[in-house]
């Protein structure tokens, strides 16, 4: 049982998922539900990548493309499309992503710092990096993504 308590300790969760046909993941602790794409309502001034907000059981939540977030193109309509409901200091965001790929549970210690790129943006909106197979997948810190933009539309 000590086994037990001792990996999990050490092991975090993430939602992995496509956008820009790159792989990114959440903490699992941000993700609330995730959501067949359905139209939002646009809202006139907002940044290109709010693609405007959505009527959750009686809240409203902004939608962000996280494609065009992180500068790889908007994302084509699809009915692989979905929305990931993620919250984040009290506030509840949804996330337009091609797809869901799947829940990765690693050791904290296979998480590796985000190469120096010299990239103010990514060293806040990525956390690190994991390797999967033979790729890799991205971290995002939802905080930065979601806080830096409010910030530079501030």
């Amino acid at each position: 049982m000590h086994a037990q308590e001792n990996r999990s300790a050490t092991d975090v969760e993430f939602v992995t998922f496509q956008a820009g046909g790159q792989s990114f993941s959440l903490d699992i602790t941000h993700v609330r539900e995730i959501r067949r794409w359905t139209a939002v309502t646009p809202l006139p001034h907002a940044p290109r990548e709010v693609l405007g907000v959505m009527n959750l059981r009686g809240s409203v939540i902004p939608i962000y493309d996280l494609s065009a977030r992180f500068g790889l193109g908007n994302t084509e309509e699809s009915p692989r499309n979905v929305v990931v409901v993620a919250m984040i200091d009290n506030q509840t965001v949804g996330l337009l992503v091609e797809a869901v790929s799947e829940i990765l549970s690693v050791a904290r210690d296979r998480i590796q710092d985000t190469p120096d790129i010299r990239s103010e943006s990514t060293k806040q909106s990525i956390t690190g990096v994991i390797p999967i197979d033979e790729g890799m997948t991205r971290v995002i810190d939802l905080a930065a993504v979601i806080q830096a933009r409010s910030k530079a539309a501030a």
